[in-house]
């Protein structure tokens, strides 16, 4: 049965512009106040800031919600959930990336989703600083601004450019060793974009993978849409789908790739399928079949020269 998605969009968009003019004056603003607040279970210790612009956000856009659809379930980073167990359920992060939003940092995003039944079917990926708009919906095209993106992506994975928030984000033992093959398997780990990884992976832009762990419900209903309707795969690092009734299970293990060669092969390291001493063998390959061009070469020039 498929799902009448358009009044959703809709709100998720007016959430959007709703929550952007409640951050916007609040950024780069001199004194503005940083909290720290305890989260329970996080393998960063716990702590994690938050500001006035963070909760006035999702004030405004559990209000909208409520008048909206006071049936519908919310659960919000800052305030927690009401009728969580609802059929439509929002998720909402105000500000993804808070770290970066104090640090002047134009790479946080406010994250809405809207889930039924527990799946995410509407995601919304906004940076209001630089303008930027991603809304997936289930069956729909991904959109940047209004208009079409798709993602690409290498195909193997020693050629890969992976994104993960930061290398702490993974608890030490075998968390920590999965996601370590995974910097040996990759071209080129890279840091520090938050939810925006996930954009540029749905957009083409460049970025191939994100592997991340620790995340909250609301950390990552939003993007399963928005990659989804690109043409890339975004699940648990066991392969298996997202949703509200898996969360527990997941751990906050994410993984999102451009395409789903790219996908089964860092799943079979993630998940344990694939030895993570052996995972190098992605990488050494195309190596090894450099050194040997490259000497082929020089013996070339070389036996040219005598």
């Amino acid at each position: 049965m498929s799902l009448e998605l358009e009044p959703i969009v809709q709100l998720a968009n007016e959430l959007a512009d709703a929550a952007g003019k409640v951050i916007l004056p609040y950024w780069r603003a001199a004194g503005l106040e940083v909290e720290s607040k305890l989260e329970e279970g996080r393998s960063h210790g716990g702590e994690s800031p938050v500001t006035i612009a963070d909760r006035q956000a999702e004030e405004i856009m559990r209000k909208l919600i409520e008048a909206r659809y006071p049936e519908h379930g919310i659960v919000g980073e800052e305030f927690g959930p009401v009728r969580a167990d609802a059929e439509w359920v929002w998720v909402l992060d105000p500000i993804d990336g808070t770290k970066s939003f104090i640090t002047g940092k134009p790479l946080f995003g406010t994250l809405i989703a809207c889930l039924h039944r527990g799946r995410p079917v509407v995601g919304v990926i906004d940076q209001c600083v630089l303008r930027e708009r991603w809304v997936g919906a289930q069956g729909q095209p991904t959109t940047l601004n209004g208009a079409p993106v798709r993602s690409r992506g290498c195909s193997a994975l020693g050629e890969a450019m992976m994104y993960a928030t930061t290398p702490h984000m993974f608890k030490p033992g075998e968390e920590e060793a999965r996601y370590a093959a995974m910097c040996a398997a990759v071209k080129r780990p890279l840091y520090g974009a938050d939810c925006y990884a996930y954009a540029l992976v749905a957009s083409g832009f460049g970025a191939d993978l994100v592997v991340e762990a620790d995340l909250g419900l609301y950390d990552y209903c939003a993007l399963v849409p928005v990659v989804q309707g690109a043409g890339g795969v975004i699940s648990m690092w066991t392969g298996e789908p997202l949703t509200m009734q898996r969360h527990d299970a997941s751990q906050g293990r994410v993984i999102a790739a451009a395409n789903a060669s790219l996908h089964a092969q860092a799943v079979a390291i993630l998940s344990g399928d694939a030895p993570a001493a052996a995972a190098t063998t992605w990488r050494v390959a195309p190596t090894a079949a450099a050194a040997l061009v490259l000497g082929v070469a020089l013996g070339y020039v070389l036996a040219r020269s005598r």
